[in-house]
């Protein structure tokens, strides 16, 4: 099996705001100390569903990683690049679509949502259908095996799947295939060897799970093991060709709900955002002006945290004694809404002080970022070419 890795991906949309951070950039920081990580600026992406204002995209590509760093994602843990500057990412995509059924496309949930809510946009056009294609082959390009995302979005970790044993069927049958597996199995020496025939023969013959759970860990305990002797023996085992491209897993994240200023979910199209470079003055404007309780007319009336916007907030942001307080005073009149909303505000522009310091020298000196790019971008090209040449290879278009 390939080692653990994770991919995620942000569109470059510029700076970001309070949901990014909660929904995925305190995760990444989290998960770059468990696994090697891989997280990259998806531009291509944003250009299939804005291909005709291309222009504001470089400048977005910038700000949104100054803010990943600052966020806490570190260049010296994670590897941080862009889709583009790795071409490979195209190529694959190129591959997977030709053997991508049109149905598997079209049964995408998000494929509908997203042309009902960018109705504006003329999204009929080939690289908008073929979008969970792309996506597919960002991960697969690096072998990904494990994909962060929220429940909303495990359909497209599902497709890839798809994708990925589609591939491994159709090209995992190398010539030779099984004369090649059977002596990878000597190499495992005589103990090890008798083993694995035996956790073999259970799985298959009598369908035994833990013979196969005990076969795998046999094989990642082995050490002397080529990576193609090593794939031959997993694929050899369950009954099928070589895994050219392993089928990755959807690593689901609680997230907490954070709405955005005006109740409804935080996003830069609603203009209802804090941003994560927003300053102390400008955070307690927009949280003092936030809607409230819409029974609260006047000071002295009573009012529902249930039916309050702000009350979220304090969900995300406020201990259990200030939300008893919060619940005691809205009920009974004994705190106005202000007096509410001082303690979010206070939570709010805490969290965001220390990721506006991280952020300072990146402001100052660009380049930093862009350094951070290049070196990101080489490592992935390097890792994306290795899974390129066996993809080749496998497809026959390996000739010189």
């Amino acid at each position: 099996m390939y080692p653990d890795r994770v991919l995620s991906g942000m569109r470059p949309t510029g700076r970001l705001h309070l949901g990014h951070y909660h929904g995925a950039l305190k995760n990444w920081a989290k998960l770059q100390h468990e696994h090697p990580c891989f997280f990259f600026v998806a531009d291509w992406h944003a250009l299939t569903t804005h291909y005709e204002d291309p222009s504001v995209i470089e400048n977005n590509v910038y700000e949104m990683v100054v803010d990943w760093i600052a966020a806490g994602v570190d260049p010296a843990q994670a590897t941080l690049f862009i889709q583009s500057r790795v071409p490979q990412h195209a190529e694959l995509t190129l591959f997977l679509s030709l053997i991508t059924p049109i149905s598997w496309l079209e049964r995408v949930p998000t494929y509908k949502d997203m042309q009902e809510n960018l109705a504006d946009r003329d999204l009929a056009t080939h690289g908008f259908m073929g979008y969970p294609v792309m996506q597919a082959a960002d991960i697969l390009i690096y072998r990904a095996n494990l994909v962060p995302v929220g429940e909303d979005q495990s359909s497209h970790v599902e497709i890839t799947r798809e994708i990925a044993r589609r591939f491994n069927h159709l090209f995992g049958r190398e010539p030779g295939f099984e004369e090649k597996a059977k002596a990878a199995i000597k190499k495992l020496g005589s103990k090890k060897a008798k083993k694995y025939e035996e956790y073999r023969t259970a799985y298959q013959q009598q369908g035994d799970e833990a013979g196969l759970e005990a076969a795998r860990e046999l094989l990642n305990d082995t050490q002397n093991l080529a990576m193609g002797d090593r794939e031959r023996l997993f694929g050899y085992l369950e009954g099928s060709g070589k895994m050219i491209l392993p089928e990755p897993q959807a690593l689901l994240t609680e997230t907490p709900k954070l709405v955005g200023l005006d109740g409804r979910k935080m996003s830069k199209s609603y203009n209802n955002t804090i941003a994560l470079r927003d300053d102390a003055e400008t955070v307690s404007k927009k949280i003092r002006t936030m809607p409230t309780d819409p029974q609260r007319v006047r000071r002295t009336d009573p009012g529902d945290p249930e039916k309050c916007p702000v009350w979220p907030m304090h969900l995300v942001y406020s201990d259990q004694d200030t939300r008893d307080w919060v619940v005691s005073g809205c009920k009974s009149a004994g705190i106005g809404c202000l007096e509410c909303k001082q303690p979010v505000i206070d939570a709010v522009n805490a969290e965001l002080k220390p990721i506006q310091e991280r952020a300072a020298p990146f402001e100052e000196d660009p380049t930093l970022v862009r350094n951070i790019l290049a070196d990101g971008c080489e490592k992935a090209q390097a890792i994306a070419e290795e899974t390129m040449r066996d993809v080749r290879d496998a497809m026959g278009l390996a000739y010189s």
